[in-house]
């Protein structure tokens, strides 16, 4: 499949199986998706892999977030949850925008590749997603923020999805004269 194939078929899994890739197979996937364009090399991201019990301690962060008791069910929606964290680095050249723009790269252009893989994908953010019990449960640095989390599962048999709506570009892209 070409990456223009890949990204025309792309499309958000909300529901997953119980499947999901192990960590030596989200690997390569990752070393590919860290080619992104990123100004002076700095890697300003990292990734968290969540699975099993840190679900449920995200959840129980999720609800002191929002001032509820107990763990909410979002982390279970899917068995494998990846916090893409946007690692600022220090830079005279490459501002903060910037930076989280290439944890924004890396997290798309993973999801693209892990739905590649055959696994169903949903970039999932939420007001709580800066919140201090989430950041503190993510054992985030000061030089870090939380982006989301790639919700990671099967591919439920049967539910290919219908095809997407085709995008205006004509709405999106003109010339600079042309305002």
């Amino acid at each position: 499949m070409s990456a223009f194939d890949a990204v025309r078929a792309r499309r958000s899994w909300s529901k997953v199986t119980d499947a999901a890739p192990t960590h030596d197979e989200l690997l390569p996937l990752v070393a590919a998706a860290g080619r992104v364009a990123d100004h002076s090399s700095l890697r300003p991201w990292r990734l968290i892999e969540l699975r099993g019990d840190d679900r449920d301690k995200l959840g129980r962060a999720i609800n002191r977030a929002v001032g509820e008791k107990g763990a909410s069910p979002k982390p279970l929606r899917a068995p494998l949850l990846i916090a893409v964290v946007a690692s600022f680095r220090p830079s005279e050249k490459v501002p903060r925008w910037e930076q989280a723009a290439v944890a924004a790269g890396v997290a798309h252009t993973l999801s693209l590749l892990l739905d590649e893989a055959g696994w169903g994908v949903m970039w999932r953010t939420g007001h709580y997603t800066r919140s201090e019990p989430v950041t503190r449960m993510h054992a985030l640095r000061d030089n870090e923020k939380l982006l989301g989390w790639l919700y990671v599962g099967g591919k439920p048999d049967g539910r290919a999805g219908g095809p997407r709506k085709e995008l205006d570009a004509e709405r999106f892209i003109a010339r600079l004269d042309a305002r």
